[in-house]
């Protein structure tokens, strides 16, 4: 588990640099070239255990760590293990906010439930 916390530390770190020196549109570039990695005869690692590694980081990262930095993060690391993960980008009117939540098959992996139904979705990368 400690090795999968300090990936998800560094990973953190390369999203964070990618939003301070790029954009949005640098993030989303990544995870489309992304794709899901080949685990062959590999044990896959349970996505559960893959975002509590992350949620780990993100309670000793140096800085607050926002949802979308969080979820860019956390879809890399699903992916590197072999799971089909999504990042989603979705906003709420009024009063206008933006969230982004991680889905695998549709299901919410990183987030509460009920994220699809409070906010309308923008993106899937």
């Amino acid at each position: 588990m400690k090795r999968l916390v300090l990936e998800s530390y560094l990973l953190l770190i390369k999203i964070d640099v990618l939003m301070h020196l790029g954009n949005l549109q640098s993030i989303h570039a990544l995870l489309r070239i992304r794709q899901v990695a080949d685990i062959g005869a590999r044990a896959p690692r349970c996505a559960q255990d893959l975002c509590h590694a992350i949620d780990l980081a993100c309670v000793f990262y140096f800085r607050t760590v926002l949802c979308l930095q969080r979820s860019a993060a956390t879809t890399l690391l699903l992916r590197r293990f072999g799971h089909k993960a999504e990042m989603v980008i979705g906003a709420q009117m009024l009063p206008f906010k933006s969230h982004a939540w991680v889905e695998i098959d549709h299901a919410i992996v990183n987030d509460k439930p009920y994220m699809r139904e409070t906010y309308q979705v923008l993106e899937r990368c």
